[in-house]
């Protein structure tokens, strides 16, 4: 049964990296308790399931909360959900990015991906953008510099290589 035990919080301990909301951390420590328990007496499931169960409820009641605060208060990690760490990233666009419906594709991350222009004005290839948001798997840029080109006829608007040259 400590095998058991130990290999539940080491899965639990995975979650909790994944997750980061200090419950699985908890449960995984009450795992490892009960761990303790089996070593000192391995027929005692019942007294290894009250342990578990006892140090994952004292953990979430009274540790996480202050652990939680200390997180918060000190900028520590919210989650931003998938998309979210993206905005505010600066990108290069690689063709042309116009408005809805008129997507072009951007390089982030050494990826290529579906952007549209948050300002529903054309961006030439080569632009250099910041994500703004993020709607499905397009998203939405907006130049830089903050200022909109005059003309898309002028530019040279051909496609660009991953290394963003033409």
């Amino acid at each position: 049964m400590v095998i058991a035990w130990i290999v539940a919080g080491v899965v639990l301990l995975a979650v909790e990296l994944q997750h980061f909301a200090l419950y699985a951390l908890f449960v995984a420590v009450g795992c490892f308790a009960a761990a303790i328990v089996a070593v000192v007496a391995p027929d005692a499931i019942a007294a290894q399931v009250i342990t578990t169960v006892a140090v994952t409820a004292g953990g979430i009641l009274l540790v996480r909360p202050r652990v939680s605060r200390v997180l918060v208060g000190q900028g520590g990690h919210r989650g931003k959900g998938v998309h979210g760490g993206f905005v505010g990233q600066e990108v290069l666009t690689l063709d042309v990015v116009g408005g809805p419906g008129r997507a072009g594709h951007v390089m982030l991350a050494g990826e290529r991906w579906l952007a549209s222009s948050g300002a529903d004005v054309p961006l030439p290839a080569g632009t250099r953008v910041l994500i703004t948001g993020v709607e499905g798997t397009t998203l939405i840029v907006w130049p830089a510099d903050g200022h909109l080109p005059v003309e898309l006829g002028v530019m040279d608007t051909g496609p660009l290589t991953e290394e963003g040259e033409r």
